[in-house]
């Protein structure tokens, strides 16, 4: 897409709106409402699984245009209860954006914002609700194809570009384990000793943040030393990575499911790296001026 705007970084209020949904008769979704409060409604969705939403996700959307909903997925950020993975499945979170449409009175998504994780999300509640969506941004999409997964996690992928880190990340683990390392984690992060299971999520973080930029910044590690964050992202990933995401391989891209959504307009973006970041602004400034009726 062509980009014919010069945009910075939008900055908003604080919240005019925020509270907890109850979703199930375990889990309550955390929300905040940002920007204008009777204007096009935006819906982001954070990357994990067991990410979290903050403020600074509010700077892609003009505020004198938007209204703009975060909020945090079962399991993890401010919802709870923290890292609780009974009835936390895909399909649970895809009733969950619909179950906060409703909630808030919101007709139809203007914009649906999403990445890595989050653009996977984004994804199946278009395929699964494509009347309610107006348009797609997506980051750092992710499909959950098992290539997909075996590439995070696997030998034959990240590793070979972070290959010290990658023996740090697999050595927590036996040879026999090694063999799945999304399962080997997962064993751990639901052992019944605290310890053990911080001392995995500790792990499984360190390669998570390692991957998840080209330069890694060294700041972005000293969440690690927040217990509670460590393992609910940790425990939430290998719990959706292990089951596959509870979607078929490939299901996402098949021909009848992209079919459902092709009449959307989609705007794609590979990382938040330097220069995509205002990319990403002004696609969501040029859709700030479209009608999605």
């Amino acid at each position: 897409m062509a980009h014919n705007t010069i945009s910075s970084p939008h900055t908003h209020s604080s919240a005019f709106d925020e509270g907890f949904l109850e979703v199930s008769s375990i889990h309550k979704l955390h929300y905040e409402q940002y920007g204008k409060v009777d204007g096009k409604p935006v819906v982001f969705l954070h990357g994990g699984p067991g990410g979290s939403t903050s403020f600074s996700n509010t700077i892609y959307f003009n505020p004198n245009v938007y209204r703009v909903v975060l909020f945090d997925q079962r399991g993890a950020g401010r919802s709870t209860p923290s890292a609780e993975i009974r009835e936390n499945t895909t399909q649970d979170l895809i009733n969950d954006i619909e179950s906060i449409r409703i909630h808030l009175k919101i007709t139809k998504w203007h914009l649906v914002f999403g990445g890595s994780w989050g653009s996977t999300l984004a994804l199946l509640y278009a395929q699964a609700h494509p009347h309610m969506v107006g348009s797609l941004v997506l980051r750092g999409i992710c499909t959950c194809r098992k290539l997909e997964r075996e590439w995070s996690r696997g030998s034959a992928g990240a590793a070979r570009i972070y290959p010290d880190a990658y023996e740090e990340f697999v050595n927590f683990l036996s040879e026999d384990e090694r063999q799945d390392p999304f399962k080997g984690y997962y064993k751990y992060l639901l052992s019944s000793d605290v310890e053990t299971r911080l001392a995995a999520a500790r792990k499984w973080n360190t390669w998570d943040i390692t991957i998840g930029s080209l330069i890694p910044d060294e700041k972005s590690f000293e969440k690690i030393n927040d217990d509670q964050w460590s393992l609910s992202h940790a425990l939430l990933e290998a719990h959706y990575f292990a089951n596959e995401g509870w979607i078929e391989d490939g299901q996402i891209l098949r021909k009848e499911n992209i079919d459902k959504i092709r009449h959307i307009p989609t705007a794609g973006h590979s990382v938040k790296e330097p220069g995509i970041e205002k990319a990403l602004i002004e696609v969501c400034d040029e859709y700030a001026n479209s009608s999605f009726e």
